[in-house]
């Protein structure tokens, strides 16, 4: 036989398993690569034969569900990954995802604008040097992350679009709540950043826009009445110590500790330091960012995920859970349950972040044993459900609404739980969506109740602890989900002493 023959049947071979594989084996259902639910075969209309959405739907169920999914997409990765190792990585070119453009906002930076004005709120707000903690090494990978560092320091990062314009809707809603709420009710407004702030190194930072300015801007525009909680000094000023995670977008359990010790200062309460917490540990922790960023270098950099249990205060949580369709839709709620605050995570699970309350899908309300006479409502994105816990030694009550799921009317809430204090605790990238603030503010007046949606709407089961909202569109960024078969519950018990 000709070594062209050869050839050739062994190509013919390799496709034909594939084929084999791709035709006939079990279809992926989750990426724990990607943290999202994958492609469902789509539900078979006449209408929709006769448009051919329910063609289209199935060409795209048949890529994105492909068997062993997760196992390609690594093999690409390290393909990828081997190549990078042999090229030189001095210089950075940036290639923005449609993500990264819908959240730039239209004007360029303008810092010196903020300077010579002069803001309320922001005098002692202080700029930083990015190189303090970041390693010069740095390279773009997919869909706008910036990748910093090498070996078990590796860093991934989100580039910034927005401009020193952006927020203006979020403070907007700050605004409105005070008016609406009266002088009977404090509020405040929190702008979080995200690491790149912090750990972008000077090669990359034409790759991403300044979140200083922004925040700035928010800030400039609250009225004397809402209270601006500067936790962009009190990160920077801890920026050597894991503050952030490496391998996720959100910031560290730590970060959240400093950004409450902030608050809580103007808030004038009480507050826990953090020898008066347990210190825990998930090993071998792997975040959102490894499949946002498609780059083998960040599974290859697992880091310990650390978070802190209070001693010193007893507290009992009760939940209201929400069930949701696949368009993030509240399809229905549950009575009031108790359950953990804290949820445990094996070593090695991608979801821990997901220890906070479980994820998002729920109003929580957490009754401590602190006599303060203060009540806290958190209004909050996935980054927020870090704070509450620092918060059971400041408030006598803790609740914490997420931007996404509430169905009650917010004023009404607020009255029947007897609210003192309201937060508005948002990353910054939802605080540049004008979407956000007017949820907020929809929340005002909206009638109780769940709205009804056609019944072909696929619904989302929500366990005890479930998926933290995935690639929801109006979240701002990516978020976690853990797998839950591989969660455990805490003890029973929620006070802890």
């Amino acid at each position: 036989m000709k070594a062209s023959h050869i050839y050739i049947f062994i190509i013919a071979m390799v496709f034909a398993a594939f084929a084999v594989v791709f035709d006939t084996f079990p279809r992926s259902t989750f990426s724990e690569l990607e943290k999202r639910e994958l492609a469902r075969f789509p539900h078979y209309t006449a209408e929709s034969l006769a448009d051919g959405s329910f063609t289209a739907a199935i060409s795209s169920w048949f890529s994105d569900s492909e068997p062993y999914r997760d196992t390609f997409m690594e093999l690409s990765m390290l393909v990828k990954g081997s190549l990078r190792m042999a090229a030189s990585e001095e210089s950075v070119s940036f290639h923005a995802s449609a993500d990264f453009k819908a959240v730039s906002d239209s004007g360029a930076d303008d810092e010196e604008a903020y300077e010579e004005r002069g803001t309320d709120g922001t005098e002692g707000m202080s700029d930083f040097d990015n190189n303090i903690t970041a390693d010069e090494n740095a390279k773009i990978a997919n869909a706008g992350i910036i990748v910093v560092g090498s070996g078990s320091n590796v860093r991934a990062l989100m580039a910034y679009g927005g401009s020193s314009k952006s927020g203006r809707r979020y403070a907007e809603a700050a605004n409105i709540y005070k008016r609406r709420l009266g002088n009977g009710v404090n509020v405040y407004c929190m702008v979080i950043p995200t690491a790149t702030e912090y750990y972008c190194p000077d090669k990359a930072q034409s790759c991403t826009n300044r979140q200083l300015p922004t925040i700035k801007n928010v800030y400039s525009l609250l009225s004397d009445s809402v209270k601006a909680v500067d936790v962009y000094t009190a990160l920077g000023n801890h920026a050597s110590e894991d503050i952030y995670l490496r391998t996720d977008h959100h910031w560290a359990p730590l970060g959240a500790y400093y950004a409450a010790q902030a608050f809580a200062k103007v808030a004038g309460v009480p507050f826990m330091t953090i020898d008066r917490y347990e210190r825990r540990v998930v090993h071998g922790y792997v975040g959102s960012m490894y499949g946002y960023s498609k780059d083998i270098a960040i599974k290859n950099a697992p880091e310990d995920f650390v978070y802190y249990v209070p001693r010193d205060v007893t507290y009992t949580t009760t939940y209201i859970n929400y069930t949701i369709d696949e368009l993030y839709r509240v399809r229905s709620e549950s009575k009031p349950v108790r359950g953990a605050f804290f949820m445990h995570y094996r070593d090695g699970n991608g979801g821990a972040y997901c220890t906070f309350m479980g994820g998002d899908t729920k109003i929580t309300q957490v009754r401590t044993s602190t006599k303060s006479r203060r009540r806290l409502l958190i209004l909050k994105d996935s980054f927020g459900n870090a704070l509450p816990g620092y918060l059971f030694g400041s408030f006598e009550e803790v609740h914490v609404v997420d931007s996404r799921y509430f169905t009650k009317n917010m004023v009404q809430y607020i009255k029947e739980n007897r609210i003192t204090d309201v937060l508005f605790a948002n990353n910054i990238f939802n605080v540049c969506s004008p979407k956000i603030g007017n949820k907020y503010i929809s929340f005002l007046d909206q009638k109780p109740g769940i709205k009804h949606y056609p019944a072909d709407s696929t619904e989302v089961a929500v366990p005890a602890v479930e998926a933290e909202g995935a690639t929801m569109p109006t979240d701002g960024m990516p978020a976690a989900t853990p797998n839950v078969t591989e969660t455990e519950t805490a003890a029973p018990t929620d006070s802890i002493r």
